[in-house]
């Protein structure tokens, strides 16, 4: 039995749609360049998910490539939106440890 810290379908469906939302607010602030690159690239890769719910597998991979670029943030500029990186970060850890289906 596989385990799955994200739970169902619905489930996933609504951390990655929460992981997108997080990352696209950080658009409304004043994010410092360098950590606003990292950042519109996650968003990116986090709304391609939306599409992606059931494909468990391209959801982990895309998760941890997620984490990798938000490791790259240590401090955007504004508190609010490094706030909302790091529940990103944490939405987007708990995607990416999630097993692969059998």
């Amino acid at each position: 039995m596989d385990e799955n810290p994200t739970g169902d379908e619905a489930d996933r469906s609504e951390i990655i749609f929460e992981l997108h939302e997080e990352l696209a607010a950080t658009a409304e602030r004043p994010v410092e360049q360098t950590p606003s690159r990292y950042i519109g690239e996650a968003e990116a890769i986090a709304a391609d998910l939306i599409d992606a719910p059931t494909d468990r597998e391209l959801i982990r991979d895309r998760a941890t490539h997620i984490v990798s670029l938000l490791e790259n943030v240590k401090e955007t500029g504004d508190q609010a939106a490094t706030e909302r990186v790091e529940t990103a970060k944490t939405l987007a850890t708990k995607l990416s440890s999630e097993d692969p289906p059998d």
